[in-house]
């Protein structure tokens, strides 16, 4: 008898896989896949450190690649699989391209254990921010919403 593997755990195998090359490449430990009606549209790894960019994590490099793949900026119709639970910035980063859903393999606290504690942040974001290490505030400049008078004004503007 034979066992059928449901297309999410062949995604996830996938991004496993993307993620256990991407550090033998050098790379981290991060794999991510954008499903669009059940076929792969792009892929991203955990770019990070050969890129300088913190901001280059397997999820959001593999968003901005569907993103150029279908033209658009929305991934409406789309799922987001990645070899680790996302961290706040890959879940913003889902939200706002508007993915229909997130599927992950490992969660925070084996990536935790493995050196990269998401945790802090998870938590950081239910604190006020007077108690945060890095100081966040408002200055008033009287004319702080003049870019969203000059965005409203627009008729041909793209709404997102």
């Amino acid at each position: 008898m034979t066992t059928s593997v449901s297309p999410e755990h062949a995604w996830l195998r996938e991004s496993i896989e993307l993620a256990t090359r991407n550090v033998a490449e050098g790379g981290g430990p991060f794999g991510a896949v954008i499903i669009r009606a059940g076929e792969v549209i792009a892929t991203g790894t955990n770019q990070v450190t050969p890129t300088l960019d913190p901001t280059a994590h397997a999820e959001v490099v593999a968003i901005r690649a569907a993103c150029q793949a279908i033209g658009d900026f929305r991934l409406t119709g789309c799922v987001l699989v990645s070899s680790c639970e996302p961290c706040p910035l890959c879940l913003s980063a889902a939200l706002w391209a508007r993915v229909d859903r997130v599927v992950y393999a490992a969660d925070r606290h084996d990536a935790a254990t493995a050196g990269f504690d998401d945790r802090e942040f998870y938590e950081l974001f239910g604190r006020p921010r007077e108690t945060w290490s890095m100081p966040v505030r408002q200055v008033s400049t009287g004319e702080a919403t003049a870019p969203f008078a000059a965005w409203l004004s627009r008729t041909d503007r793209v709404d997102y």
